[in-house]
């Protein structure tokens, strides 16, 4: 069996509201075609990353995991999305004890993970196992993001997923903010009751 690799990824951190959502992916052994069209999640049409994203799911190895917006209020988006990043590893490596080493998109190393870790700036890239991790994180996100769409159809969660657009920030102007606001983010942080 060849060394085991994880890609982990999560979207969602410059949001202004919702969950940071982070993915953990080993891609097969026997390379298929569809591999090759993996990339940053960004850089592909929403229905390609669809597409993707339910092929990653039928034929990798994976797990989804999240940190609140509670959380990321309570310890920083940074340390939130590190935690969401630690537990989709943490379940993935659960389902395949092979594991050798962890790539993680960005800078930051996951505090408390046991494996070996190598970070790359720009991973969802470069390794295709962090650009699928980046792809279901991202899908996964945005479904989550258009379902809160129906309870808040003034804000555009549809649209803008929760990122901090002009349509989004004139919504919390005039309508204040909701329970998926991130109430220590700037552009939330103003209209919060105290």
């Amino acid at each position: 069996m060849s060394k085991q690799i994880v890609g982990v990824d999560e979207v969602g951190r410059g949001c202004l509201a919702g969950p940071v959502v982070a993915a953990a992916v080993i891609l097969p052994e026997e390379h298929a075609d569809w591999i090759d069209e993996i990339r940053d999640s960004k850089k592909l049409s929403e229905k390609k990353r669809e597409r993707l994203a339910a092929l990653i799911q039928e034929h990798c190895t994976w797990s989804i995991r999240e940190s609140s917006v509670a959380e990321v209020d309570k310890q920083n988006i940074l340390r939130a999305s590190l935690q969401a990043m630690f537990r989709a590893v943490h379940s993935v490596c659960t389902q395949n004890t092979e594991v050798e080493l962890v790539l993680v998109d960005g800078t930051h190393k996951i505090p408390k993970c046991p494996l070996p870790q190598e970070t790359v700036k720009g991973g969802d890239d470069i390794h295709k196992c962090i650009g699928a991790a980046s792809i279901i994180a991202k899908v996964h996100r945005d479904n989550y993001m258009k379902g809160m769409d129906t309870l808040y159809p003034e804000y555009g969660f549809a649209q803008h997923k929760g990122y901090g657009t002009e349509q989004h920030r004139q919504a919390i102007m005039e309508h204040g903010i909701t329970p998926l606001h991130r109430k220590t983010f700037k552009g939330v942080t103003e209209y919060v009751q105290s």
